[in-house]
């Protein structure tokens, strides 16, 4: 099975942010990883605008080829102020491919846990209607091992993202616990596509676990990577780093 990497773009517009202008550029960086064979590009603007920018998402959307999907990630409850529309107004304006609702707070470094939609699907319902009506998928951050997403479908759920964290921390670890993490997220995998949901994953994903996560995870059709790569990309370049994860996700010959 191909799975459809997702190139994260937010470290860029990290290291543009700490010394201002425009370089590096978000947009030269996301050219790069799509003439290597990437077919998604992945931003995650927060209201502090400490890496990706309103006006970042937008240049992308201009430009955004065919046959390539743009994935915008997200709270979906995060309001306006000044120089951040608000999440839902930036996805009506843009209307992406797919919108990933994640469950972080503006003192959050980086996302960490999901939702729990065996509780919480009703809530994102309205918020699932206003993004299909932009034209979006829609899917859910979540924890491994979850499996409760019966009510999640019911609202309109496309897909869920199962936060690979935990998974990356085991993978370090010792083989109990990497067995153990590698169960949940098959369990949580199982569960929402017996619900007819698709299934993405993210989160401290590397050239190092990918492989091991893919073969024993059934079903996956996207992963997001972002951290890793950039960092990788730092060592053997950034076209050459995505031909390596391509070749992992079985979207470029090994």
């Amino acid at each position: 099975m191909t799975v459809r990497l997702s190139v994260n773009l937010n470290k860029i517009a990290v290291l543009r942010n700490s010394r201002g202008g425009r370089e590096p550029s978000v947009l030269s960086a996301a050219k790069c990883v799509v003439d290597a064979g990437a077919r998604g590009i992945t931003v995650h603007p927060r209201p502090d605008c400490r890496h990706i920018r309103p006006e970042d998402v937008f240049e992308l959307a201009a430009w955004l080829p065919a046959g390539i999907e743009l994935n915008i990630e997200g709270n979906p409850f995060a309001g306006a102020r000044p120089g951040y529309p608000g999440f839902m107004a930036l996805i009506e304006s843009v209307r992406p491919h797919q919108v990933t609702v994640v469950p972080d707070g503006d003192a959050q470094i980086t996302s960490d846990h999901g939702f729990d939609l065996g509780t919480e699907a009703s809530t994102l319902e309205s918020i699932i209607a206003r993004c299909h009506a932009a034209g979006s998928r829609v899917s859910a951050f979540v924890d491994a091992g979850s499996a409760q997403y019966e009510a999640a479908r019911q609202v309109g759920l496309d897909r869920i993202e199962i936060y690979t964290g935990p998974f990356a921390q085991a993978f370090e670890g010792g083989e109990v616990e990497l067995a153990a993490s590698l169960a949940a997220c098959r369990q949580s995998a199982v569960a929402a596509a017996a619900c007819g949901l698709g299934v993405n994953a993210g989160h401290d994903l590397s050239q190092a676990n990918l492989g091991v996560f893919l073969s024993e995870v059934p079903g996956i059709n996207e992963v997001s990577i972002g951290h890793a790569l950039i960092g990788e990309a730092l060592y053997a370049g950034l076209s050459a780093t995505v031909q390596a994860y391509l070749r992992l996700t079985g979207e470029r010959d090994r």
